[in-house]
């Protein structure tokens, strides 16, 4: 293989690509920004803030478990959706498809 000989170019270069490196670092951090701001703002559109103060003790109680219900459906509906994205899921489908019972 030839060995590359450093041209003139080559100080050329350098400060170009430095100039683009500088430049897409700018961007994606930008994008970045941006990115958390939408979330912020979408989070806070979505979710209501939780009111506890003045609660008594049985309303507070009664909210935990509320709250305790909502998170275990999520976590089933994730679960499930996990499950069938999965290659077990995959299999089953296919499973489903193939079995005589299913048409």
């Amino acid at each position: 293989m030839p060995e590359v000989v450093p041209g003139p170019w080559l100080s050329r270069l350098c400060p170009v690509q430095s100039l683009m490196l500088a430049k897409a670092k700018e961007c994606w951090e930008q994008e970045n920004e941006e990115r958390e701001a939408e979330k912020a703002r979408y989070l806070a559109e979505r979710i209501p803030s939780l009111q506890t103060r003045g609660l008594s003790l049985s309303a507070l109680q009664d909210l935990c478990r509320d709250l305790h219900t909502k998170v275990a459906v999520v976590d089933e509906e994730r679960y499930d959706i996990e499950a069938m994205s999965g290659m077990e899921g995959r299999k089953k489908m296919f499973d489903a498809a193939k079995s005589p019972t299913s048409q």
